[in-house]
């Protein structure tokens, strides 16, 4: 199965927008992120449509944030992105008569949903300044 990688690759991307200084053209952040420039746009609308941000057009534009790190949480953008799916794990809908079908989906259902308020928890209380920050003390380790 393979695995969803926007929510990863755009806090990656986000966080280089913040080092440019400026703003980044889509062809820009698809070299970077080894993907076509209109899979860019089209993830970037979402972030722009929550806020997080903005296109500048004409010379010299492409996309910026439209906030500070610190005001962007990975749960902010996960929204963004649509809120993929967190696990690959599904429901049985073999035979929805089924009663033990029915009480696994009920422990699994409950169980997922634990999780996965446990996660978007988590994820509302990083920031992106906080991921810039443990990238800026890699930087400064290897630099020591």
């Amino acid at each position: 199965m393979r695995t969803d990688s926007r929510l990863s690759r755009m806090l990656h991307a986000l966080i280089h927008m913040d080092r440019l200084g400026g703003a980044a053209t889509s062809e820009t952040l698809a070299e970077m992120l080894s993907t076509n420039p209109v899979v860019v746009r089209r993830t970037m609308a979402g972030l722009r449509d929550h806020g997080h941000v903005r296109s500048e057009k004409g010379h010299g534009g492409g996309w910026a944030l439209a906030r500070p790190l610190g005001q962007i949480t990975l749960l902010d953008v996960y929204r963004a992105l649509g809120e993929p799916e967190l696990f690959a794990i599904g429901l049985a809908d073999d035979d929805p008569q089924c009663l033990v079908e029915k009480a696994v989906n009920s422990a699994l259902s409950q169980t997922l949903e634990a999780a996965r308020t446990l996660v978007t928890g988590r994820f509302a209380e990083v920031t992106l300044a906080d991921l810039a920050a443990d990238f800026d003390a890699k930087v400064s380790a290897l630099q020591a």
